[in-house]
């Protein structure tokens, strides 16, 4: 497995940012209560506050940025791993199938983070500005990927977060910072594959119109060929940037939607699992047990068991 390793801040840099990250999270704890809490308080923003570890967890990131604001995460999205903490913000520019883990938490030492919905049609709007006055933005390759989250970022994210807890909130000033934000990010080390899957007619946009069809039809027989004359693409050039931007072929993401779906129909429903392997498009329930316990390490039922004792207080939060 390929791992993303998280960096830490020189000296020099640690007051501020830290002064940054404990005034975001007075903002983030006054929505969760200082408890175990997952919260969206206003459109595009959800925030959590977790008291004690929890296990991998299936997730479907967004198009997003996420920041830590205290502690440390684990996502795994293919064969890679990346780990991450304050020091680092997370951005996903297509919707991704991950597992997700919050290794260390606790009352006194609180696992806190904020996630922001990237505004993609605001997005475009910031990258022609940039390219109009002649901005680089920094190449990368896959559809995640990792950024420093400096003192600009974190200067920006506090005072959009202040201008949507203030009684004369507005919109317009909003739209003001959410465009710094996007800006922080595309011309970070993390920019380039952003910019590339936003803007119509270049290969990953089309690479997300694949992934994006994929994950509202996970559950009906995949054709390539259909696939690929969707996304505007010949075949193999279909395989060579969904291969780029998601380290895996069609057929291998579609898998992953259907398994994390059918983990979250156990978790989240009263039903077995031949029932959930049906419901997510399998044929073969004996290849879906199969499937299932390679890529989470159990089987359906005895992983359904393992979550539901270890998510304790966040099952709580998250309804």
């Amino acid at each position: 497995m390929h791992l993303q390793q998280i960096d830490r801040w020189p000296n020099t840099l640690r007051d501020e940012t830290a002064t940054l990250r404990q005034e975001i999270a007075a903002h983030l704890q006054r929505h969760t209560g200082n408890r175990t809490n997952i919260v969206t308080p206003f459109r595009g923003v959800m925030m959590a506050e977790l008291h004690e570890p929890t296990p991998p967890m299936s997730y479907i990131y967004e198009p997003s940025l996420s920041l830590i604001i205290q502690g440390e995460k684990r996502v795994s999205f293919g064969d890679t791993l990346y780990t991450y903490n304050e020091s680092r913000f997370f951005l996903t520019a297509v919707n991704l199938p991950t597992v997700a883990e919050v290794p260390y938490a606790s009352a006194e030492a609180p696992f806190m983070s904020l996630l922001l919905q990237l505004n993609l049609p605001l997005a475009r709007e910031v990258i022609a500005d940039m390219e109009q006055h002649g901005n680089r933005i920094n190449r990368q390759n896959t559809g995640m990927s990792l950024g420093a989250a400096d003192c600009a970022l974190l200067h920006a994210v506090l005072r959009y977060l202040a201008n949507q807890d203030s009684p004369h909130n507005s919109s317009y000033v909003s739209d003001l910072i959410q465009r710094e934000i996007l800006y922080r990010i595309l011309t970070s080390e993390a920019g380039s594959v952003f910019r590339e899957t936003v803007l119509t007619g270049t290969s990953s946009q089309r690479v997300s119109i694949a992934i994006n069809w994929l994950r509202e039809n996970y559950e009906q027989p995949l054709k390539v060929e259909a696939l690929a004359q969707l996304a505007g693409m010949g075949v193999s050039t279909l395989h060579h940037h969904f291969r780029r931007m998601t380290t895996m072929s069609p057929l291998q993401f579609q898998k992953q939607l259907r398994l994390h779906e059918a983990r979250r129909l156990l978790i989240a429903e009263p039903v077995d699992a031949s029932s959930a392997a049906i419901r997510v498009g399998y044929e073969s329930v004996t290849q879906f047990h199969r499937e299932y316990k390679r890529m989470f390490g159990a089987t359906p039922m005895r992983d359904k068991e393992q979550l539901l004792a270890g998510i304790g207080n966040l099952a709580i939060a998250i309804r």
